[in-house]
């Protein structure tokens, strides 16, 4: 399933990986080696977040479908 946050990927030279991150749920991060796998584990982690957060009864964040913020 593919999830419609926003993922922001970039390369962490201390990590040496790719990191995406998904600003609307907090805490929400996936990386890999390439930026193909940091993206299919970031939808792993939205899935895992979103369930989290339904077994809890946590408030979950529509998608806003569209830039959170210019750099």
């Amino acid at each position: 399933m593919t999830h419609k946050y926003e993922i922001i990927l970039y390369w962490s030279e201390a990590d040496q990986a790719f990191i995406a991150e998904v600003p609307e749920l907090s805490g929400c991060m996936a990386h890999g080696d390439a930026p193909e796998a940091a993206l299919a584990n970031a939808q792993q982690a939205i899935a895992l977040w979103l369930d989290t957060a339904r077994e809890f009864g946590d408030p979950i964040p529509a998608p806003k479908g569209h830039r959170l913020a210019f750099a």
